[in-house]
């Protein structure tokens, strides 16, 4: 009897210690080397979701990703996003999200780099990115793109795709 009610205390203290939230002060985290443009952390990844934390100094290029959802919540500094057809400010604590087969770009437009909380859901293996532009544009337009000149539609063009430019993660 001794033993059965120290088993079971045993596996009652193991599940309550696999059972714990496990939490992360974001607001400690940075990058731990320098980088030219771009810096992921992965904080999370399963089946289901993967959580990044993403350092921009610049920009990101547009792209879109053809089976993903992409959660975008800004935690510190400002930029001027594109998302399917439109510019838009953003800035800490707004909260965008990307359905798939979105064409979505950001360039930093603070002097400190863009920090955000990216949830790419499903499970994300860094191969559902497809590039829409080689190079990051000079300045984002102030107007819509319906205002201005349509540009051309490009063939979408699945490929499997290294990103030279980020650090961290994905090297």
């Amino acid at each position: 009897m001794r033993h059965c009610s120290l088993l079971f205390l045993m596996l009652l203290f193991c599940g309550s210690l696999l059972g714990q939230t496990q939490t992360k002060d974001l607001s400690a985290y940075a990058p731990t080397k320098d980088y030219p443009n771009i810096y992921t952390s992965t904080l999370h990844d399963d089946e289901n979701t993967t959580m990044f934390l993403i350092f921009i100094k610049q920009g990101v290029r547009q792209h879109l990703h053809q089976y993903h959802t992409e959660v975008i919540t800004v935690l510190d500094g400002q930029g001027r996003m594109f998302m399917n057809g439109t510019y838009f400010d953003i800035k800490k604590g707004d909260h965008i999200v990307v359905p798939p087969n979105t064409p979505h770009g950001v360039l930093t437009t603070s002097s400190k780099p863009l920090q955000v909380l990216s949830i790419q859901t499903p499970q994300f293996k860094n191969k559902d990115r497809i590039w829409l532009e080689k190079e990051l544009p000079n300045a984002a337009p102030t107007a819509t793109p319906s205002a201005t000149k349509p540009k051309k539609k490009r063939k979408k063009k699945k490929r499997e795709n290294d990103i030279p430019e980020f650090e961290g993660e994905f090297d």
